[in-house]
């Protein structure tokens, strides 16, 4: 069993092959260490699966797999924070959506509770809503590079696994070799859960021909530390439901700091975090992307020309303070938290997916799009991902 990454993705698609018995898991990560891209730089938020509409692999796994990672925390002795979340609105436009959100929590089965203003208060005594507001009791936050550390030390421990580091996937030899930069390796089944270059490896192999990634950054701010009293758990925005983004927020992490972000800049590299890094000869068809859906795609055109400005501080200050009135602009200083969001693009329609995208072929199983909440539904989706390539 060749498994291509070792994110969250592929250490819990392991873990599940493990369970299950299958012998010889072999794992591949590029980088030296664990949790170096998305899976250790996401927010540490599990979410509850309030936003998915219910026919979509993300409103399917994402509460089970809340249950299953917040039950693989308790066990191990990891870090849990049951803070929950509420979910405000500025006008009474933004009310009709909170209750769009309390329709799609229960046709998926999450709880999500409209409440009033009082109640808000007692849940978030510095936040201000517009009549009312959502609450998750069951959004919950954690430290992901724990996570991703017992989830290694069970794998390897089982003598079932083993995790290749700095070893990169090059090309696809034949159905059942891969060129590797440490050699060729022959395997049975192929699971690829590469992130950001899922797309690319899909393609050697015939698949996902249609689709293609947009990096977008998201940067934060965090408050001052004598003004995080102002924030007991997580205060999101009502967000836009053309964009699979959800907006400036604030979030207590589990070192009882509170971040404020991300944005959703688009930049230029699958791995540009700062300045010029990760700029490449793939800068330049990314450049070509992005100007196309700026002309065809008008819910992208609206991010791409107003989130670039959130690299300055008032403009994220604005979108806080309108969760958070007593917020005043010297109570946000910078952060070096960043990550990158491999948003997948379906090309023939120009639209943003916003929903996991997976996909079989014989004995290789591509997983596409895997960004939020793909951390909160990843044991989930491993039981889906393995029983598939299973049969």
């Amino acid at each position: 069993m060749l498994i291509v990454g070792a994110g969250i993705t592929g250490l819990t698609i392991a873990r599940e092959f493990a369970n299950r018995g299958v012998e010889d898991i072999l794992i591949l990560e590029k980088e030296g260490s664990l949790g170096v891209h998305a899976s250790g730089r996401n927010s540490g938020v599990l979410h509850a699966g309030i936003y998915y509409t219910p026919d979509t692999l993300k409103a399917k796994f994402c509460i089970e797999g809340n249950r299953l990672m917040k039950a693989f925390c308790l066990e191990r002795g990891l870090t849990l924070q049951e803070t929950g979340k509420v979910i405000l609105a500025t006008n009474s436009t933004q009310v009709e959506v909170l209750h769009e959100l309390k329709r799609r929590a229960d046709l998926s089965g999450a709880r999500a509770f409209l409440v009033d203003r009082q109640r808000l208060c007692e849940i978030e005594p510095h936040a201000v809503t517009f009549s009312k507001a959502l609450f998750s009791p069951d959004t919950v936050v954690i430290k992901p590079l724990e996570v991703l550390k017992a989830l290694e030390d069970e794998l390897t421990q089982s003598t079932k696994t083993t995790i290749l580091y700095e070893t990169v996937f090059r090309t696809l030899l034949s159905d059942h070799q891969a060129y590797t930069s440490k050699g060729v390796i022959r395997f049975e089944k192929f699971i690829n859960a590469a992130g950001s270059y899922g797309d690319q490896i899909a393609h050697q192999f015939g698949m996902a021909k249609e689709y293609k990634i947009l990096p977008f950054k998201g940067t934060y701010k965090k408050l001052v530390r004598d003004r995080t009293f102002l924030v007991r758990g997580n205060v999101y925005p009502v967000p836009d439901l053309r964009n699979p983004f959800l907006g400036i927020h604030l979030t207590r992490n589990a070192n009882n700091e509170v971040y404020v972000g991300p944005t959703a800049i688009p930049v230029f590299s699958r791995e540009n975090y700062r300045y010029f890094e990760g700029l490449g000869w793939e800068t330049f068809p990314i450049l070509f992307r992005n100007a196309v859906l700026l002309l065809k795609n008008q819910a992208f055109r609206r991010v791409a020309l107003t989130e670039p400005r959130k690299y300055l501080k008032r403009f994220v200050f604005r979108e806080a303070r309108r969760l958070i009135p007593e917020l005043c602009l010297h109570d946000l200083i910078d952060s070096d938290r960043v990550g990158i969001r491999p948003q997948l693009v379906h090309w023939p329609t120009k639209t943003l997916v916003t929903d996991y995208v997976m996909l079989h072929n014989g004995d290789a199983l591509h997983i596409l799009n895997p960004v939020s909440p793909a951390f909160t539904s990843s044991m989930a989706f491993a039981r889906y991902a393995v029983t598939t390539i299973l049969g």
